[in-house]
């Protein structure tokens, strides 16, 4: 049997570290017309997760020369109060972008509050509105962890075009937004999910595999087609010793970082298939930091397209 050469790393660290400085740049030009682009996080309640994951956005603003409101209304907002957050945010031309942070309490209508966003200003790309323009190829704001994938594969050169790529797991944050950027970028798209019969008949012919299912090492290295590219999209925090000693064996880091916190954390990709890929992002490290570099990144073309660009 051939050896494999040894496998590409798709740092997501150093690829959000090209996207934001690009985005800084554009950022100074609109200013120096007058614009200051302008994002508003919607964080309800006190969720430890959510207040870490806010904060980092509100940070990111600050070191790129956006301007950041948050609005942190009490866990028992009603959804008429939010609505009404809503409305005058869309109402305020210097907020370029509303962001509403999830998941919000159960008693909350999160559809209704994400469609009362103004579709211009969805800078998560949920609105109906900008998922029928991603889903018609027309220019639109998408969705920060897919659209960052995307990224991630163009500036590392990684072909998609004619490439039979697989996506599991079928969100309307991540799996189905997903599916339609790469069918748009003209690959072979076939989606799967936890009621798909014979998974890995599918997965083995991936050259693309996206997964985004949720489940801890759920794709193994017998899934996984020799030299296909692992897009890990999944982050799980493991908590059992038993588990962190099978997908890290040997690995002193891990289990150093297990000592001390209790867990770590895992994608939906068993670590040991990467060794089988040609590329892969690692978990942490990968997509994950994309996410937040995407978000400014539409927060300024938000402001492009609502307030002009030159």
């Amino acid at each position: 049997m051939e050896k494999m050469s040894t496998p590409m790393i798709l740092d997501g660290i150093a690829v959000a570290a090209e996207i934001k400085a690009e985005v800084a740049g554009k950022v100074n030009t609109l200013v120096e017309r007058g614009l200051r682009p302008g994002l508003a996080v919607i964080l309800v309640g006190s969720v430890a997760a959510s207040e870490i994951y806010v904060r980092s956005k509100v940070k990111t603003c600050g070191e790129l020369g956006i301007f950041s409101e948050m609005l942190t209304p009490p866990e028992s907002v009603t959804t008429e109060e939010l609505l009404a957050m809503v409305e005058g945010l869309n109402a305020r031309d210097e907020i370029d972008g509303i962001l509403i942070q999830l998941p919000l309490p159960a008693h909350v209508d999160t559809k209704r509050l994400l469609e009362a966003i103004a579709p211009e200003k969805d800078v998560d790309g949920f609105h109906p509105v900008n998922v029928g323009r991603l889903q018609s190829g027309q220019p639109g704001l998408q969705p920060c962890t897919p659209a960052g994938v995307m990224e991630m594969l163009k500036r590392r050169n990684l072909p998609v075009a004619g490439k039979n790529a697989v996506v599991i797991g079928r969100s309307d944050i991540v799996g189905k937004p997903m599916a339609m950027l790469l069918l748009n970028a003209s690959a072979t798209v076939t989606v799967c999910h936890s009621r798909t019969v014979d998974l890995p008949r599918y997965t083995r012919e991936a050259d693309i595999l996206v997964a985004a299912i949720g489940r801890p090492g759920f794709v193994t290295a017998d899934m996984v087609k020799p030299g296909a590219v692992l897009v890990d999209v999944g982050i799980n925090r493991i908590t059992n010793a038993a588990e962190v000693a099978k997908f890290f064996p040997g690995d002193a880091a891990r289990e150093a970082t297990f000592a001390k916190r209790g867990s770590v954390v895992v994608g939906d990709v068993d670590p040991a298939a990467f060794a089988v890929s040609s590329a892969y992002t690692p978990v942490p490290g990968g997509v994950g930091a994309l996410t937040i570099a995407m978000l400014m990144s539409n927060t300024v073309r938000a402001c492009e397209l609502r307030r002009g660009k030159a």
